[in-house]
C-alpha cells in the first residue's frame, strides 16, 4: 500500500482552483468556568458564523490524542506532513524565517532572552518581552563569542527571540533544550541525546558560560535559554508533493521559516493582518495556494488574557469579508493547536476547523466554535489529512482505483 505522500503524487491533478489556509495560531480554547464558553465562542464573529452556515466544520488533532504540540509540529500537520515522521527543530525554523541560509554542517538553535535573579534562577522566561531593538543590540554583543573549531552566528529574530547557529564538522543536532519551562528554577544544561551530539552540547555549555558573563549587566535580558537545537532535515516541497505553487503570508519569522522549509514562496507580509490581506489580494493571480498566518490568538492565550484573545479573534473575523471577496475555491480557517487562556500554554485539545467550498456537504452548523465543530461533518481527524480535504474540495485529486 502506498504511503500518504506517494498516494497524493499518484492522484493529484492540476486545475486553476485557489486554496486559502488561514491559520489563527493557538485558536482553540477552554471556558474559564465549567459550562461556560471558550474564547472563540465568546467572541462576536458574525463573518465566521455566516461562513460556517455554508461550510463543513470539524476538529483536528495536531499530532496524536493527548499530545500537546509545539508550533512546528502543529503547522507541519496542517501542511500535510506527519509531524511524527518529519520532526523539525525550532532553531531551524527560526533561522530560515530570518532568511539565514543553513548549510549541511550547521546546527541551528532558537534562543530566548530571559531574566535571572541573583541566585541564578529564572524570574521571567521572556525577559519582559523586550523590544526588538534591545534584542538586536544584545545579539551584537553575543555575536562576538568565539568557540574552538566552529563558527558562531547570533542573529536577532523578534523581541526576546534570537537564533544561534554553530557551523563546523562533526556536529550533531540531538541536544536537549535548556529552558526548564518554569520560573523559580535555574536554566538547564545542554545535554546530548546521542554520542554524535556530545561535542555540540559541550560547545553550547561554553557559549552559555560566555553569554552569562557578557549579559550580566543587561537585566531584564541578562541570560538566554536554548530551544529546538537541530540540523536541517530533507523534506518534500509543496510543488513536489501537491503540484501547487504556494505562497506564505506570515509576519513572524518562525512561520516564515516553516513555509520556506516546505518550498513556499515567502512574501513580504507587512506588519499586521490588514497588510497581509493587502498582499494576498496583490498576488492572487500568481499562486494556487496561500498560507496566511495570524499570531496573536496564541500570544494572548499564553498570557492568560481571555478578553484580549477574544478581541484578537474578533479582529480576525473582521478580515474575513476581504478574503471571501477574492472568491477562493476553498477557504480553511483553523489553528495549529489550542492555547487556552485558562492554561496559559499550548494544550492537547483538538482544534476547530472550518472548510468553506461550493463542493461542501454543508452540515447545518450555525456558528464557528468548539461546540459546533464537535458536531460538524468533518468529525474529528488528524491534522495531517487536512490537505487531502483541501485538495479534494478544490477538485485536485483523481479517483483512486477502477
Amino acid at each position: 500500500m502506498p504511503d500518504l505522500h506517494e498516494l497524493i503524487r499518484q492522484l493529484r491533478k492540476d486545475n486553476d482552483s485557489k486554496i486559502v489556509l488561514l491559520v489563527s495560531d493557538g485558536l482553540g480554547g477552554l471556558p474559564l468556568e465549567p459550562g461556560g464558553k471558550t474564547e472563540l465562542e465568546t467572541a462576536n464573529t458574525p463573518n465566521l458564523d455566516a461562513l460556517a452556515q455554508r461550510s463543513v466544520l470539524g476538529m483536528s488533532i495536531p499530532v496524536l490524542p493527548g499530545i500537546t504540540p509545539g508550533s512546528g509540529p502543529g503547522h507541519l500537520g496542517l501542511f500535510g506532513y506527519d509531524p511524527l515522521e518529519f520532526y523539525i527543530g525550532r532553531g531551524v525554523l527560526e533561522a530560515l524565517g530570518i532568511d539565514f541560509e543553513l548549510g549541511p554542517n550547521d546546527v541551528a538553535i532558537r534562543g530566548n532572552f530571559c531574566t535571572l535573579d541573583d541566585k541564578g534562577q529564572i524570574t521571567d522566561r521572556r525577559a519582559g518581552r523586550i523590544a526588538s531593538e534591545i534584542g538586536a543590540r544584545l545579539c551584537e554583543k553575543l555575536d562576538q563569542i568565539e568557540l574552538s573549531g566552529v563558527e558562531v552566528f547570533v542573529r536577532p529574530v523578534k523581541e526576546y527571540r534570537l537564533v544561534v547557529v554553530l557551523r563546523g564538522e562533526g556536529l550533531g543536532g540531538e541536544v536537549n533544550d535548556t529552558d526548564p519551562q518554569a520560573t523559580g528554577v535555574p536554566p538547564l544544561d545542554p545535554i546530548a541525546r546521542d554520542e554524535a551530539s556530545q561535542r555540540t552540547a559541550e560547545l553550547l555549555k561554553e557559549f552559555l558560560r560566555q553569554a552569562r558573563e557578557i549579559l550580566r549587566e543587561d537585566a531584564p535580558a541578562n541570560f538566554l535559554t536554548l530551544r529546538g537545537i537541530a540540523k536541517r532535515p530533507a523534506i518534500p516541497t509543496y510543488e513536489e508533493l501537491y503540484g501547487l505553487k504556494a505562497a506564505a503570508i506570515a509576519v513572524y519569522p518562525m512561520y516564515r521559516g516553516l513555509a520556506r522549509l516546505v518550498g513556499m514562496d515567502v512574501l513580504d507580509a507587512g506588519t499586521n493582518l490588514s497588510e497581509q490581506i493587502d498582499r494576498l489580494g496583490a498576488v492572487w493571480s500568481e499562486y494556487d495556494f496561500f498560507f496566511v498566518h495570524f499570531k496573536y490568538t496564541d500570544s494572548t492565550g499564553e498570557d492568560g488574557d481571555f478578553a484580549k484573545k477574544v478581541q484578537k479573534i474578533e479582529e480576525l473575523d473582521a478580515a474575513i469579508p476581504r478574503i471571501t471577496a477574492l472568491k477562493p475555491d476553498v477557504l480553511i480557517v483553523t489553528g495549529d493547536h489550542s492555547t487556552p487562556c485558562k492554561l496559559r500554554s499550548h494544550s492537547w485539545h483538538p482544534v476547530p476547523v472550518l472548510l468553506a467550498a461550493d463542493t461542501c456537504r454543508f452540515d447545518g452548523s450555525e456558528a464557528f466554535g468548539e461546540a459546533q465543530c464537535r458536531c460538524g461533518g468533518l468529525g474529528q481527524f488528524e491534522a495531517k489529512y487536512l490537505m487531502l480535504y483541501a485538495l479534494a474540495h478544490a477538485g485536485r485529486l483523481e479517483k483512486y482505483g477502477a
